[in-house]
């Protein structure tokens, strides 16, 4: 197909401790084709934070390179997920007076501006200002107040910021690449667009992107995000406890995780064996697969327990009624969906990127979720963004892109 028959190209750049991957979709009016997918080992980075420019630099080169190839297509700008532990995310409330008694789409602007005029520390930015519902007077649980009439306008909001620094070594990395930013996006945000269906959004829900680096926690309930946590332990953390356990390569470790790891060691025949490599020229040797059962299982229930201690904490688990959502290359572990019903006490499963078409075989793994995710995303907020990239920076214009997450909510 030539270029100019082609429909409008989003990228999504998910930038990951343990991957860097490239999705190219293809837009349709409301419809979305992925028509190119790169992967490459995620070398410069940890925990989600760039740790070395010069090799995320060029692991996003390569990722990008490939999606170009298959894609037939030249990627010049990208929504980029980010991840880490500087991620922070609070609920905010603001309130202001009408001017003209009909709310119009000004007032919206300051009610927003007034729930995020709250004091936040010198080192972090503010990555997004997301609705959750306005009041006007005493009228509640309304999302779109334009038209109404009143006195008085009230709006909650969740704020996402994330370390300064972080997001611009994240930005610079791109550029370098030659690569416009087009948004920095929260990854379980994006995840969220790819794999959670309507229905649970609106009843309530929480999605659970276990990482390489992180895992991260989003709950959603009455179509609209509720809360945020970042959890600094991630799929990197089980491969490290076999390596040091099995006395294995961490490249091996990854490799036998993925072939053969198990969420619970009481689930495998005790009769199973694995070969092991040793390290310094060693021997192979022989071990129960059990074994790696009872090293995964344990640092499998503290992530999971931690999450959901937090959920209780946040006083957020109420409201989860459609259950749980498990995505991001950990959730293939198996047997992951006994456990974490076994820990949150709720109906679980896990995500695949669902809404697009296009090459699906390639997708068709929660490791695609961000990805994927980063170019629905795209789609549903390019309008906002060419209007906020008139107007100034890539982080600093937020009520556009408020706007328009607003809109698809609706």
């Amino acid at each position: 197909m030539a270029q100019e028959e082609r429909g409008e190209l989003i990228v999504g750049l998910d930038i990951g401790t343990t991957k860097i991957c490239a999705v190219v979709g293809e837009v349709h009016g409301d419809k979305v084709d992925i028509i190119g997918v790169g992967s490459h080992p995620s070398i410069g980075l940890r925990r989600g934070v760039v740790v070395n420019i010069e090799s995320t630099v060029n692991s996003i080169r390569a990722a990008v390179d490939e999606a170009e190839m298959m894609a037939g297509c030249e990627i010049s700008s990208v929504y980029v997920g980010i991840a880490g532990s500087h991620i922070k995310g609070f609920n905010s409330h603001g309130l202001i007076a009408i001017k003209h008694r009909e709310i119009r789409q000004d007032d919206i602007d300051r009610v927003v501006d007034a729930a995020r005029a709250v004091p936040i520390p010198p080192d972090q930015e503010v990555i997004h200002v997301l609705p959750q519902e306005f009041v006007v007077d005493d009228q509640t649980g309304i999302q779109d107040p334009i038209g109404m009439t009143g006195v008085r306008l009230e709006a909650d909001v969740h704020i996402v910021t994330g370390g300064a620094t972080s997001v611009h070594n994240i930005i610079k990395c791109c550029n370098r690449a030659g690569l416009e930013v087009s948004d920095v996006v929260l990854e379980p945000l994006a995840s969220a667009e790819a794999v959670l269906t309507r229905e649970e959004l609106e009843l309530g829900v929480a999605l659970i992107d276990i990482g390489g680096g992180t895992s991260d926690l989003a709950i959603f309930s009455d179509g609209c995000i509720r809360h945020t946590f970042v959890l600094g332990l991630g799929g990197h953390n089980l491969t490290n406890d076999l390596s040091i356990g099995l006395r294995t390569p961490l490249s091996e470790a990854q490799r036998l995780k993925e072939e053969y790891g198990c969420a619970l060691a009481s689930m495998i025949d005790k009769d199973q064996s694995i070969e092991v490599p040793s390290v310094g020229g060693r021997r192979t040797r022989k071990l129960s697969r059990k074994v790696m059962g009872e090293i995964l299982e344990p640092r499998v229930e503290e992530m999971l327990t931690m999450i959901n201690q937090e959920m209780i904490d946040s006083n957020f688990k109420d409201l989860v009624n459609a259950g749980i959502v498990i995505t991001g290359g950990t959730a293939l572990l198996n047997n992951m969906l006994e456990i974490a019903e076994q820990i949150f006490d709720l109906p679980v499963r896990i995500g695949y990127p669902r809404q697009v078409g296009g090459v699906l075989d390639l997708i068709n793994t929660p490791q695609c979720a961000t990805g994927v995710g980063l170019v629905i995303f795209g789609m549903r907020n390019e309008p906002a963004r060419r209007l906020r990239m008139r107007e100034g920076t890539v982080v600093g214009k937020i009520s556009n892109r408020m706007r328009s997450w607003f809109k698809s909510i609706i």
